[in-house]
């Protein structure tokens, strides 16, 4: 028999106990205890928010071709990424300022992605210092950065990062400037009015763009692999193009992303990119996708389209805001429950029997 043990958190609203059951459950019950204008920074996209819809819609684009009488009495979700063994195929991504839900912030988040067996993506921008985070959890981090104001401000964090046992760099490229996120526009909207850049505090921090450089090219993963030996992902490849530079520049990973959708609206969603990067790739390097993972079956439609993993994002927020670190814990644990589940029910009893077989894509991917 398979062995998926459901564990339901429950929580008092308006005088009723509310089961969270999926992480749609976790989002209602979020936007009731977050302040709007965090609520919409969190959950906001730029312009239109039209790639911000298209990041779930393309998931349902995407049909199953599951086959039967295979033997799923037991089910394997274990992974390897670089050398870390994960209980799942799922990670947390990168995202600014925990502490805007949840006094523990990222260090609650860590300590979630520890007891979930999975890794971490610290945002440099975090409400909470690397060397905090660090000591908060056994769980490998990972530290998503920018380059900033000047190469020592750069190099600065990655040695603090080192020193505090980060075990890589994840280089977001997909924001030479930010894009326009109307939402925080028109709620006045900045992060640090409301919570610190902890890992910024010598810096003047009262605008973000006042810390960014806004000309990276090529040339700046290629200074920043001199600076550390630490393998280097590359966040936000959308192309097959920028893949194989990725690829020549010593990219260890590539995370297909499009920012959650809040740089360019209108790009292919990380979905779609996959099926022209994993193809051109060819396993010479980890690729992780993000954006819109709400269900198990996204997952299983992620992996078999040639991702090694997916990232996390605002739901982790919604985990957290609800129920700290436990939250953020469950939240993981539904998705990887949803993963075994549309495994088995799938006829693919391990990560790598998924495959495009599984699947029926869009005449427009094709």
């Amino acid at each position: 028999m398979i062995g998926l043990t459901l564990h339901y958190f429950t929580v008092l609203k308006e005088g009723m106990t509310m089961e969270l059951i999926n992480v749609f459950d976790y989002e209602t019950q979020a936007k009731t205890l977050i302040p709007t204008p965090i609520w919409d920074h969190i959950n906001g996209a730029s312009n239109d928010e039209e790639t911000l819809s298209a990041n779930r819609s393309d998931y349902a684009r995407i049909r199953l071709r599951p086959r039967v009488l295979v033997d799923v009495a037991t089910l394997h979700t274990e992974t390897t990424i670089l050398g870390h063994q994960l209980q799942m195929p799922i990670l947390i991504a990168p995202a600014a300022g925990h502490q805007l839900v949840h006094p523990d912030g990222e260090c609650a988040t860590a300590q979630a992605a520890e007891q979930a067996g999975t890794i971490m993506i610290v945002s440099a921008f975090a409400s909470k210092t690397v060397e905090e985070v660090a000591a908060s959890t056994h769980a490998p981090l990972w530290l998503q950065m920018y380059s900033y104001n000047s190469r020592e401000t750069t190099a600065t964090l990655v040695k603090r990062a080192e020193a505090a046992g980060f075990q890589a760099i994840v280089m977001t490229v997909d924001s030479p400037q930010l894009g326009q996120r109307e939402r925080d526009m028109r709620n006045h909207f900045q992060r640090s009015d409301y919570v610190p850049l902890a890992n910024f505090q010598d810096n003047d921090v009262s605008r973000i763009p006042h810390l960014r450089h806004l000309v990276d090219t090529w040339e700046t993963v290629d200074w920043l692999h001199s600076l550390t030996n630490l393998p280097i992902l590359l966040k936000g490849i959308l192309t097959a193009e920028d893949a194989l530079l990725a690829l020549e520049h010593g990219a260890a990973g590539i995370i297909v992303s499009n920012h959650g959708g809040r740089q360019l609206d209108g790009a292919v969603t990380g979905l779609e990119a996959l099926t022209e990067i994993a193809p051109a790739v060819a396993g010479r390097c980890p690729l992780i996708v993000d954006g819109g993972i709400r269900r198990g079956t996204d997952i299983l439609k992620s992996l078999a389209l040639g991702a090694n993993a997916v990232l996390l994002g605002r739901p982790t927020f919604w985990g957290l805001a609800v129920n700290g670190a436990e939250g953020v814990q469950h939240i993981l644990s539904i998705l990887h429950n949803e993963l075994k589940m549309a495994m088995a029910l799938a006829g693919r009893p391990t990560i790598e029997s998924l495959d495009r077989s599984l699947l029926k894509l869009p005449a427009d991917w094709l």
